[in-house]
């Protein structure tokens, strides 16, 4: 299997962190704008925030100068609250109910448990010694629980902005306040304090169950990092093996592997062979025999046997560390349907409060105008109890539309499926650059593949050959003769010959002729027999040389229909052999075209091969040769992609090397396979580091999918807020309903998302 294209060298510095402790985050949408703020303070390269562990890591910029004051400036303006931290994230304690969300759920769930049974089941709430126990029940409620949401609802306002916290804090509240005056009133009416409390109990249990669900959607990149051991065995000049942290190592070092190790590192092998489990990298199930000169990668698993490794990379340099880099950019990004869902949030807070007044305002002042509609409406959905009075129902129903409209799951939806669909693709070694990635995939039209390492291997093998046999010379003779001859030159098609035969044939007068092919002489060690002139290359050559070709006319034009390179031997002047030479296609790519054609999109071949090759490739693999483009200078790739959108083509590119980084630039979406070059890479907006080009339909597969579920979510959130807010404003939902719902929205939001993963279960 080609190995992994992700390469880099050791670096010369370890990267600098600063590690914050942030409070005030409620949900993944306040996670998202804490890492927002932090990445924006100038010389950050990147930053991680935790919601459960209330933490962040953030990395700075090789060179720049850590500035924790700022971060913690950013921090507190985004409305947060944050301090140097006394640990390092990831040494959280063992469970307990207070950490978290879980001391509201386990508290509050308690006291909110009890006053629904009391009030529901037992029949207490008429009682009028039952209103002074639910005061005192609820308060603590309030006042503990909602802290979280009071004092993130604090800091909005002192940045005059509001966000889902100011929702719950001032529905909780008003039901909470409402019932208190009516209480020391004396007032006989029904009181609200199960549905205070209720509020604030449900909606945690909501959040504590949103970052359950977010952090399984972290799982493969949080399985990525925890790839690489802490520690390796450093082989000194003496032999002897020391166990140091991997920041110790540098490159040129040398580490001892046993079997079950995972590889600590990027390295070639130096001593011993192995099978190597690359799964968890590339995605590919089988294990690759690596023996010496193989590149080893950080985070694979030694099967059996002992290697030594020479170390190229560690740490942040190795391949598995631009791996996750990618992982997390494109988790961080945006996608341009995200803008909808950002606009329509920064101006829904202060609507639903206008709205919430409006209720009330109704309802108390004109319940002559507001009740008739209700009942028009209750046969066609259904009959709800509304609370007794005017003002009771409109400071009720004025709680219930601050709760349902808490816009939580509008800022979840894109976030959420763009995590866990790259977080798939990751497990199946498809790297997406970002969010915009994904939404380009849904608009394709036509597939562009470059020919040579894209849907070929890149590698020249000997296809066919035909033996004339002069002079009683065996097969096995002029296989070895060949590979003799063609042995000490370096040109592509010579290595593909030198590898006929493992036997060697003393040759002398060895010369190779440029653009022709290779002269010399060989002496056979029969008896008095002498000297033999001995020609290796093209048949034009050959015959300029005096040597007839007849005999290999009809295989020759046969095996040059097929676009292979046709190379004859020659000895004593009289042909001996013929050889045809082809770049090896790579399997499954004839069922990827069919596959890419079955959904519509027109394949192009693109390359700079001869017009007869490109064609009898595109022949093999069900490309029609109208759609060939060949012998194109790598310049003029990109050339050809605008010349295919200018007629209105959305056009995905497939490339692999250097030349073809501009190809990548121009294509409405670029794609990378294994072992391209860096250039090509940072092109690209999907990488594949699987070499096989089936991970193509796949990948597209995987990115619409994704887009899918991200416009699915957005349906889902605005339909829930523009189908929830009127019917809570006409009394048809009760605000425990509208805290039950406002939660299952984020669930529903999170869980389509995490459909995605059955998109990213590795085959095996």
């Amino acid at each position: 299997m080609p190995e992994p294209s992700l390469r880099a060298s050791a670096s010369s510095a370890p990267p600098v962190y600063t590690d914050l402790e942030i409070g005030g985050m409620t949900c993944q949408n306040c996670v998202r704008h804490a890492t927002e703020a932090l990445e924006r303070v100038p010389g950050v390269e990147s930053a991680q925030v935790d919601l459960e562990a209330g933490c962040g890591r953030i990395r700075w910029q090789p060179g720049a100068a850590a500035d924790p004051s700022a971060l913690i400036g950013a921090v507190r303006r985004a409305g947060y609250r944050a301090r140097a931290a006394g640990e390092l994230p990831g040494s959280a304690s063992a469970w307990s109910p207070l950490s978290g969300w879980r001391f509201n759920v386990v508290f509050g769930g308690l006291v909110t448990g009890f006053l629904i049974l009391a009030e529901w089941g037992l029949g207490w709430g008429h009682k009028p010694w039952f209103g002074g126990l639910a005061l005192v029940l609820a308060l603590p409620v309030q006042i503990l629980c909602g802290a979280r949401f009071y004092a993130g609802a604090w800091r909005q306002l002192r940045n005059i902005e509001a966000n889902m916290d100011t929702l719950v804090a001032l529905g909780s509240t008003t039901a909470f306040v409402y019932s208190a005056v009516q209480w020391f009133a004396g007032s006989a009416g029904h009181l609200y304090f199960m549905e205070a409390a209720a509020i604030i109990t449900l909606i945690s249990v909501g959040h504590w169950l949103e970052s359950m669900a977010s952090a399984r959607a972290a799982s493969a990149l949080r399985a990525l990092l925890e790839l690489a051991p802490p520690r390796a065995r450093r082989i000194g000049p003496d032999g002897a093996e020391t166990e140091v942290d991997i920041a110790a190592l540098e490159s040129g070092d040398r580490v001892a592997l046993r079997p079950g190790d995972s590889v600590p590192v990027d390295g070639i092998v130096l001593e011993g062979q192995s099978a190597i489990d690359e799964s968890m990298l590339t995605g590919e199930s089988l294990p690759v025999e690596k023996s010496e000169g193989a590149t080893l990668y950080t985070g694979t698993a030694v099967r059996n046997g002992r290697l030594v490794v020479k170390v190229t990379a560690a740490g942040d340099a190795t391949a598995l560390a631009h791996i996750i880099t990618v992982v997390r950019r494109a988790q961080k990004s945006r996608a341009g349907i995200q803008r909808l869902g950002d606009r329509i949030s920064s101006v829904f807070v202060p609507a639903v409060v206008l709205t919430a007044a409006g209720t009330a305002l109704a309802w108390g002042l004109a319940p002559g105008i507001v009740r008739p509609i209700h009942d028009a409406l209750a046969p066609w959905l259904w009959h709800a109890a509304l609370p007794a009075g005017p003002w009771a129902a409109g400071i009720i129903l004025a709680a219930a539309v601050l709760i349902v409209a808490c816009p939580c799951a509008m800022g979840l939806a894109t976030p959420a499926a763009i995590m866990a669909g790259t977080n798939a693709a990751a497990r199946r070694g498809i790297l997406v650059r970002d969010g915009i990635a994904l939404e380009k995939c849904g608009s394709i039209s036509a597939v562009v593949f470059d020919k040579t390492g894209t849907l070929t291997q890149g590698r020249i093998e000997v296809a066919d050959s035909a033996f004339f046999s002069p002079a009683g010379l065996g097969e096995a003779v002029l296989k070895t003769l060949a590979a003799s001859v063609a042995r000490p030159s370096q040109h592509p098609l010579s290595r593909a010959l030198a590898g006929l035969d493992s036997g060697s044939i003393a040759i002398d007068g060895w010369q190779e002729v440029r653009g022709s092919g290779i002269a010399a002489r060989w002496t056979p060690l029969e008896p008095g027999a002498g000297p033999r002139q001995v020609r290796l290359g093209s048949l034009a050559w050959i015959e300029a040389e005096g040597v007839g070709i007849e005999p290999a006319r009809s295989a020759s034009d046969r095996w040059r229909a097929d676009g292979a390179t046709v190379v004859g031997l020659a000895v004593g002047g009289k042909l001996a052999a013929l050889f045809a030479l082809q770049d090896v296609l790579k399997t499954g790519a004839a069922e990827v075209v069919r596959q890419l054609e079955g959904r519509g999109l027109a394949v192009y071949l693109l390359t700079g091969d001869h017009d007869q090759t490109a064609r009898a490739v595109a022949r093999q693999i069900g490309i029609p040769e109208r759609r060939v483009l060949a012998e194109v200078r790598p310049e003029q790739k990109a050339l050809e992609i605008e010349r295919l959108q200018q007629q209105g083509q959305r056009v995905a590119f497939v490339g692999d090397g250097i030349n073809d980084a501009p190809a990548l630039e121009q294509a409405d979406l670029g794609i990378a396979v294994s072992r391209a070059s860096d250039v090509a890479r940072e092109a690209a907006d999907l990488i594949l580091l699987r070499s096989d080009v089936q991970s193509i339909p796949e990948a597209l597969t995987l990115a619409q999918a994704t887009l899918r579920v991200i416009r699915q979510n957005l349906f889902w959130a605005f339909f829930y807020n523009a189908a929830a807010v009127p019917l809570a404003a006409l009394g048809f939902l009760h605000p425990i309903l509208c805290a039950a719902t406002m939660g299952l929205s984020d669930l529903i939001v999170i869980g389509n998302a995490l459909r995605l993963y059955r998109h990213g279960r590795p085959a095996h």
